[in-house]
């Protein structure tokens, strides 16, 4: 099994290899000297464009950085999360330090405060200054870098929507801190801790502990999961973890499956259509920036919409792709579906037609135009 897990990583960290990576070097005041940056940019970034992506931190970059870029990478070439820009500091020789807590507070202090304040302070807005970087932003942490995330929710207004805790090495109070302040949240906020059956001991008490106090917590703003795995250890725990996280935290922008499809689109008290926008709307909210239009969302209301017979949800569908994808063939797939369902075989005729000298998508190519012009024609006569 462990071999398994290492596989499917190397695999991961192979697929990374295509995405965009840079080598950057920042200097920094509260550091006072300067500090390492591996940056993975999503393949299709564009610099000029308006769009902005979310921003996802790691700490101990030197070796966590690769597992999570590899995993945003290929979930985000199926579109099951959005594209991000990822960003690992290495601190292969500063790590004690810069974790480091006081004795008496078990907050930041010396070194440690330094490098909160330099994510704080210099980092973000490095980031932000140089990249088209979105407020929706998520922290990664293993062990003594797990805990050291929490101390951004303790701020008035948290830096970060998302927490990846990974088998962290909770400072003393960390676990009643974390349930009154998470108690308290006011912000739409994913919280994602895991352990393992093997990881090591003293944590992993600690990290049990912790979850049955936060599991306590009721507050609608908090999205909390825990994953207590089995045949794994501190260090092949991470493997599973990040996906598992990024599934949680991205779970509202996957591509409407069969299962949301039957329980949700079909019994939605409004129609095909409204649901749709109402989806898109959500994710917007939740993230901070507006999803494109994909093609499995439309194939999911447009057999809602054909099931229930809804006309008046196909034709603002059918708009709504020409005027996302006026180039493709879907633009001319969808109005056509219009047309056949308003009984119009004339018109849906002539935009099958037209389809074929305009762009196959993912699913819809020349041989799927040519079968639904055959079809119309083929009702014509009847």
């Amino acid at each position: 099994m462990k071999n398994f897990y290492t596989l499917i990583l190397l695999c991961l960290v192979a697929l990374n290899l295509q995405a965009q990576a840079i080598y950057e070097t920042i200097d920094s005041y509260k550091l006072d000297g300067k500090r390492e940056l591996k940056i993975q940019l999503p393949r299709n970034y564009d610099s000029e464009a308006k769009r902005t992506y979310p921003l996802v931190i790691v700490l101990d970059g030197d070796y966590l950085f690769e597992p999570v870029a590899g995993n945003i990478d290929y979930q985000a070439y199926w579109e099951d999360i959005p594209d991000c820009i990822v960003v690992g500091v290495k601190q292969g020789n500063t790590r004690e330090d810069d974790f480091s807590y006081d004795g008496d507070t078990f907050l930041p202090a010396n070194e440690g405060a330094d490098f909160y304040e330099f994510l704080a302070a210099e980092l973000l807005p490095y980031i932000e200054e140089n990249y088209k970087a979105s407020n929706f932003r998520v922290i990664v942490g293993h062990d003594l870098g797990a805990n050291f995330i929490n101390y951004y929710l303790f701020k008035d207004k948290p830096l970060f929507r998302a927490y990846i805790s990974l088998s962290p090495d909770l400072a003393p109070e960390m676990v009643n801190r974390l349930q009154q302040r998470l108690s308290i949240l006011e912000q739409e906020t994913f919280y994602y801790m895991a352990t393992a059956d093997a990881d090591v001991k003293a944590l992993r008490n600690t990290i049990v502990e912790c979850d049955a106090q936060l599991k306590t917590i009721e507050n609608t703003k908090l999205h909390y999961k825990f994953d207590n795995f089995e045949d794994a250890n501190h260090y092949s725990l991470v493997g599973r973890g990040i996906p598992k996280a990024l599934n949680e935290i991205f779970a509202l922008y996957k591509p409407i499956n069969g299962k949301e499809y039957n329980e949700k689109v079909l019994t939605y008290e409004g129609s095909p259509y409204d649901y749709l926008m109402k989806k898109y709307e959500d994710i917007e909210y939740f993230y901070g920036f507006e999803k494109q239009l994909i093609e499995n969302d439309i194939r999911a209301i447009s057999a809602a919409s054909k099931k229930k017979d809804d006309l008046e949800s196909m034709e603002k569908l059918a708009k709504l792709v020409n005027k996302n994808f006026p180039n493709s063939m879907l633009s001319a797939y969808y109005m056509g579906m219009y047309y056949e369902a308003e009984g119009n075989l004339k018109k849906a005729l002539l935009r099958y037609k037209a389809g074929l000298l305009l762009e196959p998508s993912q699913y819809i190519d020349k041989e799927i135009m040519l079968e639904k012009m055959y079809e119309t024609q083929d009702a014509m006569k009847d």
